[in-house]
């Protein structure tokens, strides 16, 4: 079992936090800040292309750190790959001692770097997360079994504050039933959307993972509210980085804050930094 696994299953509150592998043939920088997380964080997302930008494949940079002792979560889109390559990735995860995963859709390719690509989407995050269950049942999609199976612990990510919500909760409940493990959030900062979320969710017995965005300025947050589908930020939190002297400062007190909601009401957080992982000690130890 992984040690997120284990984490989670004890009933510990885990902080996992990311890295986005180079635009470059060099892991170095990556598998630095990898190595330098603080000891309090359990694992670590490797992103897939985030935001449709072109990057090192996540799986290189995924088996390195796990060769260096950081415990990754590979996260996996559906954006770039059909289901034969989706799944032979899987297994060589596998093979490469990576299992902790975040299976997601992915953002579309105009959006990224490479506008003209093709997108893919041969399956859906559903349908992804079906196929890793397929895997560790020892079975590939066309019904051929496997000469080894796979272990894997897979999750999934949901955005509380998307509206309509029902529509929202529809869609993670599909994902409990195609085999989710744990799933880690979209950015959420007000506290009572996030409340209702685990009021609905906790039945299902799924962990759930709350994503903290560290913010920098009120440029940021206001590119954010109106740009990333199911982030919301608040009028009031978007004030505060006006008012402040320091708005990154007041970004950490923010992401302070979303720990401790998270602490009464989730199964951990997890940090999203971007590029500031040297703040992550800061927020944590701050937090009581």
């Amino acid at each position: 079992m992984s040690r997120l696994s284990e984490a989670l299953a004890a009933g510990e509150f885990v902080i996992t936090a990311e890295v986005a592998p180079p635009k470059g043939a060099n892991p170095g920088d990556a598998l630095a800040k990898g190595a330098a997380m603080p000891p309090s964080v359990t694992a670590v997302n490797v992103t897939d292309n985030q935001g449709a930008n072109m990057r090192m494949t996540p799986l290189a940079v995924a088996a390195l750190l796990a060769r260096q002792g950081v415990e990754p979560i590979l996260q996996l889109t559906c954006r770039d790959r059909n289901r034969m390559a989706l799944q032979s990735d899987l297994l060589g995860a596998a093979a490469l001692g990576v299992e902790n995963l975040l299976l997601l859709s992915g953002d579309h390719a105009r959006f990224g770097d490479h506008p003209q690509a093709r997108a893919v989407f041969d399956l859906d995050s559903v349908q992804l997360l079906q196929a890793v269950d397929r895997l560790r049942g020892g079975h590939d999609l066309a019904g051929r079994p496997l000469t080894a199976v796979p272990h894997f612990f897979a999750g999934a990510a949901v955005t509380p504050e998307a509206e309509p919500f029902e529509l929202m909760f529809q869609k993670f409940g599909k994902k409990v039933q195609a085999g989710a493990q744990f799933f880690q959030t979209q950015a959420v900062f007000d506290a009572d959307k996030l409340a209702r979320f685990m009021a609905a969710a906790r039945p299902l017995g799924v962990p759930v993972i709350l994503g903290v965005l560290l913010l920098k300025s009120a440029r940021m947050a206001r590119f954010l509210h109106a740009n990333i589908p199911g982030v919301r930020v608040p009028e009031s939190v978007i004030g505060r980085l006006e008012d402040a002297a320091d708005p990154l400062r007041e970004g950490q007190a923010i992401a302070r804050e979303m720990v401790a909601h998270a602490r009464a009401l989730c199964q951990g957080v997890h940090l999203m930094t971007l590029g500031q992982e040297e703040k992550i000690s800061e927020i944590i130890a701050a937090d009581g």
